[in-house]
């Protein structure tokens, strides 16, 4: 029976898309190359282009696809919290101690700004920042933090968070320095509660 046009092309993508997840993981963005996908994959170059453009296009598809898993992540973590500030500071730490995964490492905080550019301008970014920025009201509303500018603490949180997520993955001993960034980023997240909280 043949598959349905849709169907066929989902599942083109998804092929292409775990060959180049697995070279880039793996091998990284540089070392890898369209046929390596390709052949994985069982297709060929024209499947690729047609889908994704070109080894950059792929690679975005790639980092689309874990960010949407990492925000997920995120997202159990935050709610299974016992409160919400703990789930606001728990989702914050979980981001920072991902950049010892290996894949997310070397996919998301090595190559990843070196292919695509400063992290900062990625449009997940203005995402994240927009639901930073709410959780912040949400807990001032509450009395759970003090009286701050919610997008300017949402940015400042999402770049330091960042910051620190590309310093552990470019670290020479990530697992020493993820301790010691998350460690860090808790205290200073420490200083927006209300005291006495």
């Amino acid at each position: 029976m043949i598959k349905p046009r849709p169907e066929m092309i989902a599942e083109t993508r998804a092929k292409l898309l775990a060959a180049a997840r697995y070279a880039f993981g793996t091998v990284g963005y540089a070392q890898s190359s369209m046929d390596d996908f390709t052949a994985a994959a069982g297709l060929t170059r024209g499947a690729l282009y047609h889908h994704f453009g070109d080894k950059k296009g792929l690679f975005q598809a790639v980092i689309q696809e874990i960010d949407a898993e990492m925000t997920a992540r995120l997202h159990r973590v935050s709610a299974n919290a016992p409160t919400r500030w703990d789930g606001f500071v728990d989702e914050c730490a979980t981001y920072i101690e991902m950049a010892v995964e290996p894949e997310i490492q070397r996919i998301m905080f090595r190559d990843g700004p070196a292919v695509l550019g400063d992290i900062s301008q990625w449009p997940s970014t203005n995402g994240c920042i927009a639901a930073l920025r709410r959780s912040l009201e949400e807990l001032r509303q509450a009395g759970v933090i003090i009286d701050v500018d919610e997008e300017v603490t949402a940015r400042l949180i999402n770049g330091a968070s960042s910051h620190a997520a590309l310093w552990i993955a470019n670290s020479d001993d990530p697992q020493e320095t993820s301790k010691r960034a998350v460690q860090g980023f808790r205290m200073l997240l420490e200083r927006l509660r209300v005291k006495g909280d």
